[in-house]
């Protein structure tokens, strides 16, 4: 308590340790005054006076601490455990006597953004953590990685207290010439920042010592001269009229003597305020890599892209900062406050990239394949009392397990196609089992992401983090149970459409092919993810590239494996029908977009036991060129004789 104690007075936080005196009359210095004073001005004063430097800053610590920390015990891989209460989590939600944990979080995120640099003071029991700000902080003797100790300005009396490293945990960026410290991105806006104060001191002179007038009347010169008395008589006149409370306020006046009234005011266009502005906002949301959009340029913002800004912000945007404070509580601050192996913090981020109550639903049903809240749960979200008997999940009668993929789905609608003397039947799984697909992928990539990462973060080099067999067994395994439910729909589609009982599809002796299949797309996806990983590993920012792989591979690489597997599972599952039943034939049938050569294909037919003009037995066959695999979406149609 004694050393917390002696911060009785903040110190100035401008400069190098004074007190930065306000500038009254700093707008109405000369240009070359103001540019000079603007170049030289502390990042504090800086951060002050500038709106759009302080949107910025403001918005970047506002979202990373409203997602709010939590901590874990990681039991396994594949299991982890959420910690509620112990010395950790009171002291994230309360580091000191007068701080909350949004406020610590916000003044680190604060601090880096303008600083490159945080400290927080880690040796008071009764207050475990206290937030200084940087401009109070020196660092002192040590060597090249860390310093010895900290000066630490108390008071603004000059008082110095001396702080021993290990009683400080610091934040900071990268630095060309320093392993201690960061470099503040604000050096780099300096000069179009000066711009905008120029600006602003145009715009004040202009108010102060422009003319108010906004019209003017102007009489011909050939007009006849008016007296003096004349002159008053019409000015008087037309103020009593038509200005302030005038009788006529807004009407119509009628001129005499060829008169003109002519508007003389500037509009923002023609002073280019709103380019001007526009430009230093865009500028210093790109030096710290935010989209304008988010922050208020709206040019060409739209529902749409603003949705997907705003996924893009806790990925692209803030992803790199979240790994880099994660990383450094977990190393340094954890340790300290819990000492069980396994226990880690990180950012609740996926509160914010679900989406919608309306998607989470739709998501969540299709995943599960039935519904998941029960009738209290639902009145609870309304803030309604619980009923009687409202505690027991309702099925519909239409959801069975291994039957519909999702309570919202019904049967599949008949998709038939009439052709002289045959039965053409396009067949593929339903939309849903793409979802399904996406969601298992998804979950895989996460779940291989945390453990790889975890290896690579703590020092162990890409060969030994990475474990091949265990990654190509259990996302085998994943995809084979894929298989087995889209070959499982789509073959009893097939069968029932051509007037077989689905009930006889023999998919035991299915088994070992689609086994085969799956371990064989397992290895192929995981090698593409090992190579992704050497060319990260090897980058400038290696945890950020690393990151960067697995949140693709979640994304958007795993929407587009989904349709590939669903597209191969389909296709086989139709052929393998079609021999089950005596089918004679099988036609390609080209999907949306396709590549031109499966363009050209769409409409040929072959023997049910053939393969088409591109060497694939099926749309999506996997034994086939990946080059006529890859992101294909045809269908297959199976023809009776």
């Amino acid at each position: 308590m004694a050393l917390f104690s002696r911060f009785r007075k903040q110190p100035g936080t401008s400069g190098n340790w004074p007190i930065t005196p306000d500038y009254p009359e700093a707008w109405r210095v000369a240009y070359e005054e103001t540019y000079l004073r603007v170049l030289h001005q502390s990042v504090a004063e800086m951060w002050r006076t500038q709106p759009y430097l302080r949107t910025v800053v403001n918005f970047m610590a506002r979202n990373v601490a409203q997602l709010g920390l939590q901590a874990f015990l990681r039991v396994s891989d594949t299991d982890r455990q959420r910690i509620t209460d112990g010395p950790l989590v009171a002291v994230l939600l309360r580091p000191n006597s007068n701080t909350t944990g949004y406020e610590l979080i916000y003044g680190l995120v604060a601090d880096l953004m303008l600083y490159d640099r945080c400290h927080w003071l880690l040796n008071d029991p009764e207050n475990p953590i206290v937030r200084l700000p940087p401009t109070w902080v020196a660092p002192k003797g040590g060597d090249m990685l860390s310093p010895a100790s900290y000066e630490v300005k108390v008071n603004d009396k000059g008082e110095v207290i001396k702080v021993p490293s290990d009683q400080m945990l610091t934040f900071h960026g990268w630095h060309p010439y320093s392993l201690q410290t960061g470099s503040s991105p604000v050096t780099a806006l300096r000069s179009i920042l000066a711009e905008q104060v120029q600006s602003a001191a145009f715009r004040e002179a202009v108010w102060q010592r422009g003319g108010k007038v906004n019209s003017v009347l102007e009489r011909p010169v050939d007009a006849p001269v008016w007296s003096p008395e004349a002159r008053d008589r019409f000015k008087a006149d037309w103020q009593s009229r038509y200005s302030g409370e005038g009788n006529e306020v807004g009407g119509v006046p009628i001129l005499e003597d060829g008169m003109v009234l002519r508007r003389t005011d500037f509009s923002a266009k023609e002073m280019e305020y709103v380019e001007g502005a526009r430009l230093a906002l865009n500028t210093i949301a790109s030096v710290y890599h935010i989209n304008p959009t988010m922050v208020g340029d709206l040019t060409n913002a739209n529902y749409a892209n603003v949705r997907e800004f705003r996924k893009a912000l806790y990925g692209d945007t803030l992803g790199p900062i979240l790994a880099q404070l994660e990383d450094r509580l977990n190393r340094f601050l954890v340790p300290l406050l819990d000492d069980r192996d396994g226990v880690y913090v990180e950012f609740n981020v996926s509160e914010k990239l679900q989406g919608n109550f309306e998607e989470q639903a739709a998501v969540i049903s299709t995943s599960t394949g039935a519904p998941w809240l029960t009738r209290n749960e639902a009145r609870a979200r309304a803030n309604l009392p619980a009923i009687a008997e409202g505690d027991d999940l309702v099925v519909p009668l239409n959801v069975t397990t291994g039957g519909l993929a999702s309570p919202r789905d019904t049967a599949p609608p008949p998709r038939l196609e009439a052709a002289t003397g045959k039965v053409l039947l396009k067949a593929r799984a339903s939309e849903s089992h793409e979802q399904q697909a996406w969601a298992v992928l998804a979950r895989f990539f996460q779940r291989q992401g945390n453990v790889v990462k975890s290896r690579l973060g703590g020092g162990i080099s890409l060969p030994d983090a990475w474990e091949g067999e265990r990654w190509d067994r259990e996302l085998g395994v994943d995809l084979l149970a894929l298989a087995g439910m889209v070959s499982a729909e789509v073959a009893a589609e097939v069968m029932d459409k051509l007037g077989f009982d689905p009930s006889t599809y023999d998919l035991d002796r299915t088994m070992p092919f689609l086994k085969t299949v799956s371990d064989r797309m397992a290895g192929s996806i995981n090698a593409t993810t090992y190579g992704q990983l050497g060319d990260a590993v090897k980058a400038e920012d290696p945890t950020s590239k690393v990151s960067g792989v697995f949140d693709t591979a979640s994304g958007s690489r795993a929407a587009q494996i989904a349709v590939v597997t669903v597209t191969a599972f389909s296709g086989f599952a139709a052929t393998e029908a079609g021999k089950q039943t005596g089918a004679a034939t099988k036609t390609w049938i080209a999907g949306s977009n396709p590549r031109p050569s499966h363009a050209a294909m769409d409409g040929e037919t072959v023997g049910l036991d053939e393969s088409f003009s591109n060497g694939l037995a099926w749309p999506g066959d996997a034994s086939g060129d990946v080059n006529e695999t890859a992101g294909c979406n045809c269908e297959l149609t199976i023809n009776s004789a």
